[in-house]
């Protein structure tokens, strides 16, 4: 099987198995989405949406978050892994959203890169959620998933990401990276034994085949 005829079997089964892809995250416009996936960094997606609700009923806009101090917003997201820091960012990220767009989120990565606290990543989410802009925002999830896939050489997020949006076609980008996150959370996780992954049996199967005659 080629890569492009892997490609085309994952998105397949994929669409099958995921016609709808709800973002993870809860949010209701750009602000809460980039907050919270700033928060998501290191943490479960789950223990983000316990946490939110509270700091964004006291502050779900720049101009209110920016009125906080850090301590305040520390508090309000302390369950959460590197508090810390990320309460400082997302102070800081607040003002400088209120002091260079007029507390609006803007619509470019470079932008979007700039503020304090946001990689890649970040930016990448909230371009394809919030903007519906193309992009392939890559998690561990992703990364592991189109290495074990073969589909990537799997040296880095950066060329996971290149080599993504090379084999699969960009209108689809959007829904599928989230997709595949679905899928390996699902079927693949990180600790699991695999049994359940189906999607790599059928890309390998005389890998799978190979096991079976190994076992005694």
């Amino acid at each position: 099987m080629t890569k492009k005829q892997r490609a085309e079997l994952i998105q397949r089964e994929l669409e099958k198995l995921y016609p709808e892809t709800p973002i993870p995250l809860d949010h209701k416009d750009a602000y809460t989405l980039l907050v919270a996936v700033a928060l998501s960094a290191q943490t479960t997606d789950k223990k983000v949406n316990e946490v939110t609700p509270k700091l964004f009923e006291i502050a779900d806009t720049p101009f209110k978050m920016s009125k906080l101090e850090v301590i305040e917003i520390k508090e309000l997201i302390k369950e959460i892994g590197l508090s810390n820091t990320k309460a400082k960012n997302l102070k800081a990220m607040a003002e400088l959203l209120v002091e260079r767009h007029q507390g609006i989120v803007p619509q470019s990565f470079e932008e979007l890169e700039a503020l304090p606290g946001v990689g890649h990543k970040t930016a990448s989410v909230v371009m394809s959620q919030a903007f519906g802009v193309p992009a392939f925002p890559v998690d561990t999830h992703i990364h592991r998933l189109m290495t074990l896939w073969k589909l990537t050489s799997g040296k880095n997020i950066t060329q996971t990401e290149a080599d993504a949006k090379k084999i699969f076609p960009k209108n689809v980008w959007n829904k599928l990276h989230l997709q595949i996150i679905f899928y390996g959370r699902e079927y693949s996780p990180a600790r699991g034994n695999g049994d359940r992954d189906f999607i790599t049996k059928m890309l390998f199967p005389e890998k799978t085949n190979s096991n079976k005659k190994a076992t005694p």
